[in-house]
């Protein structure tokens, strides 16, 4: 049996993100709440591994994760399945250069925001960008809901 050649493929999923108001409501107050300077410091964490050409693959994933600390609401961060063991071995030495630092200035951040009730939300989120921080190679960052990619 055939299919007419206009028609849409059934085993094809149709998946177009959509931010809601909401999420960029958040996004807007999170980049006054701290999340402007994350990304910052994810941007310069990126531009040195860049200057040694050692760096290029943490480069990257550095701007990859800059765009995703930028605007975190409707989106989410999940593990790669094609990653492996090269991945971990990129994320210890990624740990012993920059995520140390990078997951400790988002602890800073998140314990400052905790204090008050609006910014509960916002302390959470970096404290799963501190996470991130420490292993960021494997990871890639999609709309929240989006299927899982096979």
């Amino acid at each position: 049996m055939s299919m007419p050649a206009n028609s849409p493929n059934p085993m094809t999923v149709n998946y177009e993100p959509r931010l809601s108001g909401f999420s960029i409501l958040l996004n807007v107050i999170w980049l006054i709440c701290g999340g402007a300077l994350a990304a910052f410091a994810w941007l310069v964490a990126a531009v040195i591994m860049a200057i040694t050409i050692i760096g290029l693959p943490w480069c990257f994933s550095a701007v990859r994760i800059a765009l995703y600390t930028a605007l975190p609401f409707g989106h989410e961060m999940r593990a790669r399945p094609d990653a492996n063991e090269l991945s971990i071995l990129g994320n210890v030495i990624w740990f012993i250069v920059a995520g140390w630092w990078l997951a400790l200035g988002h602890l800073f951040i998140a314990a400052a925001l905790a204090v008050t009730i609006i910014g509960l939300p916002f302390a959470w989120a970096h404290l799963k960008l501190a996470g991130a921080s420490l292993a960021p190679l494997g990871k890639e960052i999609v709309p929240r809901g989006a299927p899982p990619r096979w």
